[in-house]
């Protein structure tokens, strides 16, 4: 039961995440954390770092680990076939059809229609990653902020965008700098 759970949960995803693998983040979360609750907040926060790093893409990487967490090697089957069973038919679909259809001005305009809600999903998948890896399960306020994550969020911002810093550099930058600010923090 356990394997058709995981299958329909990424179908679902994997059917509606439209946009790309941030753009899944909402319902990855929504699927995971809230509506079964096989992984907590800050456990989804660590499974989206895990599979940023890992190649591949998110909703994937996500589906399998997920699956391998709640269910071993067949559950990371079952949830990735899920991911990944909505785009093969779609693409398949919609290859045809706009390789028959790529002039009609319909088309163009439904193209068009979908762009801000991709963007509008992506923002919203990013702020709460922000939200979480800056103040955790806390409640949001000044007293409860991880001065350490914002000062590293600065640096990596600042050096991916001024400096168009490799970002696996500044991931291992970023990781680097925890483990500093944690040894630090725990002499104190």
């Amino acid at each position: 039961m356990i394997y058709w759970q995981l299958f329909v949960s990424f179908l679902k995803v994997g059917a509606f995440s439209f946009g790309g693998g941030y753009a899944a983040l909402p319902l990855i979360q929504a699927e995971i954390v809230d509506s079964h609750q096989w992984l907590t907040l800050q456990e989804f926060t660590d499974l989206i770092t895990i599979s940023q790093m890992t190649p591949g893409p998110i909703a994937i990487n996500s589906a399998t680990f997920v699956g391998t967490q709640i269910a071993g090697v067949f559950g990371a089957v079952a949830a990735t076939l899920g991911s990944v069973f909505p785009s093969v038919i779609l693409v398949t679909i919609l290859a045809f059809l706009y390789m028959k259809y790529r002039q009609m001005d319909v088309l163009q305009y439904v193209l068009r229609a979908l762009r801000p809600a991709v963007v509008a999903m992506i923002a919203t998948a990013g702020v709460s990653i922000l939200v979480t890896s800056f103040w955790g399960t806390e409640v949001i306020g000044i007293e409860t902020i991880k001065i350490t994550a914002v000062i590293i969020f600065g640096i990596c911002l600042f050096l991916l965008m001024k400096w168009k810093v490799d970002p696996v550099k500044v991931m291992l930058l970023a990781g680097v700098l925890n483990g500093i600010a944690s040894v630090i923090i725990g002499a104190f």
